[in-house]
């Protein structure tokens, strides 16, 4: 899996609060579980495509499976 970078996420953290620091092992924690948030969402949106008879994942599928996923 390409490593994903992690400023984007930092920043992110940082746009949560003015003048918060973050540390790299927080910016670490929130990308694991942002990964593991949008491994679940590919998966259950994979589901429905399959189970519609088509081998593409539409964006309706993405949004239907964040739903689905409490997103």
């Amino acid at each position: 899996m390409a490593k994903i970078p992690l400023a984007p996420f930092e920043n992110v953290l940082k746009e949560s609060k003015k003048d918060i620091r973050v540390s790299d092992s927080a910016t670490r924690a929130f990308v694991e579980l942002i990964n593991e948030i949008a491994k679940e969402i590919a998966t259950d949106a994979a589901e429905l495509a399959e189970h519609a008879n088509r081998r593409t994942i539409l964006d309706s599928d993405v949004k239907l499976a964040g739903k689905r996923t409490g997103r």
